[in-house]
């Protein structure tokens, strides 16, 4: 173990693979950026890739789009724009559905067809939701997903939420300072949690009652973001994108960085990333800053 938490990490490039069209493009101001940006005029800010059938899927919150890029042509084209703050997705096999983590909205589910929106979760309790960030869907179709809002060091109050396949809603973590991008490892024992403002992964044990215990920090990290979107790969490498570093840190399952994959020559705000390609071997990374898609292409599968 020494051995491996002393190693020089890799240093890998992520390779342009397109960015948002320049019709696409609309230089303004939205709540998205008053709000979370210090009012800088943003022209977009793509996040929540999901690969499906040959098509990255991709949100931009401050203008409430969904874009689907044919991996092969690399054609954009945009699926939908509504009322709100789409960040992560995820594809739900059971309701045959992308659902959408909204900051305004809540938890949304888009039919890919028809483009018809609908609600699956808004509030909590008669209480509205803080401000959805990702989500993840389980084996037994439950989704979990981060309620993040505008939460951090000085009021830790998001949250970590489960819908269960029955309908029963959980609170999994409370007290979280801006719970963000999620993943599950391969037996779904464990729920890794990025925590954009204590600038850390945390580690929640998912026990067979359902519960979690003994939460944990798995990685910390600097600078003026933080960890933002995450992705495993089928050794059970952890991998993180941090949103102002332009690098995505490639842990082993013990913590050690094996790898660092930087977007620096294009951008510093690596925001989200996912797994696609023939082999599930290729890593999609958003680049916020410049509106780019990157690609690595990895030495296994994703999960």
């Amino acid at each position: 173990m020494l051995s491996t938490l002393w190693n020089e990490p890799a240093q890998i490039e992520a390779q342009l693979f397109t960015a948002l069209p320049k019709p696409f493009r609309q230089l303004g101001q939205s709540e998205h950026s008053r709000n979370q940006k210090r009012g800088r005029p943003l022209d977009s800010f793509l996040e929540g890739p999901l690969v499906r059938n040959g098509i990255l899927y991709l949100t931009d919150i401050p203008y409430g789009r969904i874009f689907a890029v044919d991996l092969v042509s690399k054609n954009w084209k945009l699926v939908i724009q509504y009322d709100g703050e789409p960040n992560g997705l995820a594809w739900h096999e059971q309701r045959q559905k992308i659902l959408i983590a909204d900051f305004k909205c809540g938890i949304l589910e888009l039919d890919p067809e028809t483009q018809q929106l609908t609600t699956v979760m808004d509030r909590f309790n008669g209480e509205r939701l803080k401000g959805p960030n990702d989500l993840v869907v389980t084996r037994d179709m439950s989704i979990i997903f981060t309620d993040q809002g505008m939460s951090g060091l000085q009021d830790p109050c998001g949250r970590v939420y489960r819908i269960c396949a029955d309908g029963k809603v959980d609170i999994l973590l409370r007290n979280c300072p801006s719970p963000n991008g999620l993943v599950l490892d391969a037996a779904q024992a464990n729920l890794f949690v990025a925590m954009t403002r204590d600038n850390s992964i945390w580690l929640a044990p998912l026990y067979p009652d359902g519960s979690v215990q003994r939460t944990g920090r798995f990685s910390s990290y600097f600078g003026v973001g933080g960890p933002d979107g995450m992705a495993m790969d089928t050794e059970g490498n952890v991998f993180v994108a941090h949103s102002t570093l332009g690098t995505v840190f490639v842990h082993r399952k013990d913590g050690s960085i094996m790898a660092r994959i930087a977007t620096r020559h294009v951008g510093s705000g690596t925001t989200n990333l996912n797994w696609g390609g023939d082999r599930g071997k290729t890593l999609y990374i958003v680049e916020s800053e410049s509106g780019s898609i990157m690609t690595v292409e990895w030495h296994c599968q994703g999960i």
